[in-house]
């Protein structure tokens, strides 16, 4: 009888495919999309240990402005407070554990919804009915747990590690890339949250490349860029990004005639920035969207899907009309995109399923493989 040889986990082929050089490299393997101990793994070195952006800053602009977010399994909120600085903590009460606050909000005093024990906006316990027959019962021992929060460029950024990377100079090369956009003034006009049948890498990927644009958006934006004018330069350690040019048949993807910091070709470029492990960015001269992406198992992935104007557009006459004109485009974008993702990862879970190699357009997918290999082999 032969002996069985044990099939190889996903980590090891994962390293075997990033090992390649690009020009000879091949998509990762059908394993890391299927894997629950992969998962296990991304939940444990990627999503429990670097920075996840939760939201825009502008979504919280008064004092008990909230919103919530479960992180590789921990709820959290985060809280605008009196003095203006955002504050990340657990989202669980101290007592009996329930969550607190569910979805966005504002609220001058945090209250759970089991006993009525209430926090401050700091975090600190406000009040707790009936426990003055408990002698081991200090109020002031009590504090929900802080998580580490930060803003950049717009963006709230968390991280539940004890000791993060300084996230500023982590990302100081993508502020260099992208400095005269202002991204942080761009306005946020719309935020959802959807869940889609597909592994949170196959969106990611997606959005990393720019050669699905003619067939998949067909019917939209796939005309609107040219394959021979894409360039995907090779990544960098905490991103990868790339660039389109568009042409002036869709507007508000070219510089309005107010803005002042864009030059010459840069007034009609779109940077699509994918900001490790789960932040993409489509950011134009007129318009900006993105997707926060956070795994809901194997199979599922979990959007916040967000947008707005640049400043100049918010602040044209025509704004409202400027804004449902992208905001309709994006959403049939969208629609495409999920029939994409799901196809592919409905196709990569068969037995006769294998992946092909890499275009020189898809430099950002390969760079991504790589950047997993390094974070869980590391």
């Amino acid at each position: 009888m032969n002996k069985r040889v044990p099939a190889p986990d996903a980590l090891s082929e994962l390293n075997a495919m990033a090992e390649r050089p690009f020009d000879a490299a091949q998509a990762m393997p059908k394993s890391v999309y299927t894997s629950e101990e992969f998962l296990q793994q991304e939940l444990e070195h990627i999503f429990r240990q670097q920075w996840v952006c939760v939201g825009r800053a502008s979504a919280l602009q008064n004092p008990g402005d909230y919103l919530t977010y479960e992180l590789a399994g921990q709820p959290l909120m985060v809280v605008r407070e009196k003095d203006g600085t955002l504050k990340a903590q657990s989202n669980v009460c101290l007592h009996r554990m329930s969550t607190l606050l569910e979805g966005r909000g504002s609220t001058k005093t945090i209250v759970c919804p089991y006993h009525a024990w209430s926090y401050n906006l700091d975090g600190t316990l406000r009040g707790a009915p009936a426990m003055e027959q408990n002698c081991g019962f200090n109020k002031n021992e009590y504090c929900l747990p802080a998580i580490h929060c930060e803003e950049w460029l717009g963006w709230i950024m968390v991280s539940l590690s004890e000791t993060p990377p300084p996230l500023h100079e982590q990302l100081a090369e993508v502020e260099n890339l992208i400095t005269d956009y202002g991204m942080e003034n761009y306005r946020e006009l719309f935020y959802e949250t959807h869940v889609w049948n597909t592994n949170w890498k196959v969106l990611a990927e997606n959005f990393m490349e720019s050669y699905h644009l003619p067939v998949c958006h067909k019917d939209t934006v796939g005309g609107l860029s040219r394959l021979d004018e894409m360039d995907c330069p090779p990544g960098l350690k905490a991103f990868n990004y790339h660039f389109i040019l568009k042409d002036e048949s869709l507007k508000i993807a070219i510089a309005h005639p107010d803005n002042q910091r864009l030059k010459d070709q840069w007034r009609r470029t779109t940077v699509l920035l994918s900001v490790y492990p789960s932040l993409m960015i489509t950011l134009t001269p007129g318009y900006f969207w993105y997707l926060s992406l956070h795994p809901q198992g194997v199979d599922h992935v979990h959007i916040q899907y967000g947008g707005g104007l640049s400043p100049e557009f918010a602040d044209d006459p025509d704004a409202q009309a400027h804004f449902e004109a992208t905001k309709t485009l994006l959403d049939e974008v969208n629609v495409e995109d999920k029939g994409c993702t799901e196809k592919v990862y409905r196709g990569l879970k068969s037995p006769l399923a294998a992946p092909g190699h890499y275009s020189h357009l898809e430099r950002p997918n390969y760079d991504f493989a790589r950047y997993l290999r390094d974070t869980l082999a590391g």
